[in-house]
């Protein structure tokens, strides 16, 4: 008796689409502006003081890893203040600039995709295209650190910049391929 019983709420279960999804607190990376702030950053890894910076923040995420890490470094993110005077509503570069980025695995490992189709820089933002892009491989390398440290594998990662036009051509060159180690 006890077994069809089982059997009849398994079944209710799968007909209704409840499913076990796993949730993982996990840090993510994302390029932010400071704009509407007094502060300036120095990013080692662009060689630039800028009024911008690549921050964690933690987030509870589900789905495929580390395809979602990449999806979510484009989160939309207003800062939390204790002054009146900060009204900055948004500050994540990827979204303020309306940059897209997604990631795949495929036979060779991660592709990330770049979207500059509609890139579009607003006036309070003091940046150039590609300080934006270079940022947001910065924070997109830092994301898949964090993830790979515990793995056992390398992790290929390759970054195309999609959405080119003639004016955005030179942004090409920051395709990039590489790898991020496992455990030892």
């Amino acid at each position: 008796m006890k077994v069809v019983k089982l059997a009849i709420l398994a079944s209710a279960l799968f007909l209704t689409g409840a499913r076990a999804t796993t949730i993982s607190m996990v840090p993510i990376f994302e390029p932010l502006s400071l704009h509407g702030t007094d502060s300036d950053d120095a990013i080692s890894e662009i060689g630039e003081a800028l009024q911008a910076t690549v921050l964690c923040r933690p987030m509870a995420l589900t789905g495929a890893f580390p395809e979602v890490l990449v999806d979510s470094i484009r989160s939309p993110h207003k800062v939390p203040t204790n002054n009146p005077n900060y009204t900055v509503d948004e500050v994540n570069l990827l979204v303020l600039c309306n940059v897209g980025i997604s990631g795949e695995m495929t036979d060779d490992g991660l592709l990330v995709r770049l979207d500059v189709a509609n890139l579009s820089i607003p006036a309070d933002v003091d940046l150039t295209s590609r300080q934006v892009l270079n940022l947001a491989i910065v924070a997109l390398r830092k994301t898949l650190e964090v993830y790979q440290a515990p793995q056992a594998d390398i992790l290929k990662v390759k970054v195309v910049i999609m959405g080119v036009d003639d004016a955005k051509a030179s942004l090409k060159d920051l395709d990039v391929t590489f790898e991020m180690p496992g455990a030892p």
